[in-house]
């Protein structure tokens, strides 16, 4: 999902006070908000566990098994599959922050 997918404008001759609500909140609008979120959070916490990884491996002596690369890549696979569950679960919070700002006036646990 690219930024330019969100159609977030206002209409034509719409004043923006006018519209302090949500700025589209229909249910597509709703559905690809949510989805981005979830994945940023998802990209977040990947990114994060990734950068743990490569510290504990840097810290790690050359016998260990944290520099072993067949267990680097199945560290890998199940660190992404930790982080598309907890951000599935919303576990840090990340993407309900996200939709209160782009959703106000919704409602944001799924």
């Amino acid at each position: 999902m690219r930024i330019d997918d969100v159609d977030n404008r206002l209409p034509r001759g719409a004043d923006a006070s006018a519209t302090s609500v949500a700025p589209a909140t229909d249910a597509a609008y709703a559905a690809k908000a949510t989805g981005a979120a979830v994945e940023f959070e998802r990209f977040f916490i990947s990114h994060m566990l990734r950068q743990m990884r490569a510290s504990t491996r840097a810290m790690a002596s050359e016998d260990s098994v944290f520099n072993n690369r067949i267990n680097q890549d199945m560290q890998d696979l199940a660190d992404d599959h930790l982080a598309g569950n907890l951000a599935g679960q919303r576990a840090f919070g990340i993407a309900d922050a996200i939709l209160r700002q782009l959703l106000p006036a919704a409602k944001h646990k799924a």
